[in-house]
């Protein structure tokens, strides 16, 4: 029976191979892993946008005029601008249109010693969107200084709570996302080799070999599972030399590859009643974003015990990680009740 099994997963894994379309998305994944540094930092930009210029450094030259006391450029510089400090707005403007710099931050006062804020930006958009997006919190800083030489206490931007930061972001979005997307295409691929069998009238003759329904089942999960896990060392192993330090790798890759088991088995056990690739990926995908949106919910789900598990916190072990297991084992002696319907 071994034998036949192997020989079911050696046949699935030819097939993947001979799969242009997955192998190319597999090279464009690793592709995209061995560029982590630039990966984070782009989603990051979307997460976080203000940890762009953290990472950024001091590349982007703002032009001050007016700035005698320095305060405001003092707060842009804290936010990662480069400063560069003019005598008049001729001068900055000058500067400006050489490509010294690429904005101009005027503070002029009237006669009255009322402070104004000039803001002169570049014509493309996306430039001046991340001048804005950058200056913002510096500029309402500025001007409760300001209010607050005059005795005027607006404290608007006094916000609470725990900012978001590029660690949140690593542990809670980026490295869950790269360790259970191979577990989502493992469930479709499941869907695929299973219906693949009953379309093309091809079930009855695998099974003439010594191989039972059950063995068939299993053989074509753990090909699927197989393929994500492989996936999954890729991605920590590519994260690792991109210098992101992760904890608890082995239970790590071990959760990711009973998640990948979990969505495979259900994904099988969907394809096996309605035996319709169509339907059967439909859903599946329905199934997995109920899931993904109820575990959410719950206190103990497949993220934040990975996000725990990678930042090595105390109180998270491989016990959580068996609670996954446990449901694993029931969900597939669950396929092997159902899995008659195959035959049907």
């Amino acid at each position: 029976m071994i034998i036949p099994f192997l020989a079911v997963i050696k046949k699935e894994l030819g097939s993947v191979i001979r799969d242009r379309t997955i192998i190319i998305s597999i090279l464009i994944q690793l592709f995209i892993a061995s560029f982590s540094s630039a990966l984070l930092l782009g989603m990051l930009s979307l997460y976080d946008a203000d940890t762009i210029m953290k990472f950024g450094g001091a590349g982007i030259n703002i032009g001050a005029v007016n700035s005698s006391n320095n305060v405001l450029g003092l707060l842009m510089s804290q936010r990662g601008l480069h400063i560069i400090p003019y005598a008049t707005l001729a001068d900055a403007t000058n500067a400006f249109h050489h490509g010294e710099v690429i904005a101009i931050v005027d503070v002029p006062q009237d006669a009255n010693g009322i402070t104004e804020i000039n803001l002169y930006l570049p014509d493309s958009d996306t430039a001046s969107s991340l001048i804005r997006m950058v200056i913002q919190e510096p500029l309402k800083q500025y001007e409760n200084i300001l209010r607050a030489e005059k005795g005027i206490e607006v404290r608007y931007a006094d916000l609470g709570g725990k900012p978001s930061t590029s660690f949140e972001f690593v542990y809670s979005v980026l490295l869950p996302m790269l360790m259970f997307f191979p577990a989502f295409v493992a469930g479709s691929m499941s869907v695929d080799s299973i219906t693949e069998e009953v379309e093309n009238n091809t079930l009855q003759t695998l099974l003439s070999a010594p191989l039972t329904i059950n063995w068939m089942i299993g053989a074509k999960i753990a090909a699927s599972v197989i393929l994500a896990s492989m996936q999954c060392i890729a991605w920590l192993a590519l994260l690792q030399l991109n210098s992101i330090i992760i904890q608890n790798e082995g239970w790590i890759l071990l959760l990711a590859v009973i998640i990948a088991g979990i969505t495979s088995t259900f994904a099988a056990m969907g394809a096996v009643v309605l035996k319709d690739r169509e339907r059967s990926q439909f859903i599946y995908s329905l199934a997995l974003l109920a899931a993904a949106a109820i575990s959410t919910l719950l206190k103990l789900s497949p993220i934040t015990t990975l996000s725990r598990l990678a930042i090595g916190d105390y109180y998270t072990s491989g016990w959580n990680v068996m609670v996954f297991a446990a449901f694993l084992v029931g969900l597939h002696l669950l396929l092997l009740k159902v899995s008659r319907h195959l035959l049907i």
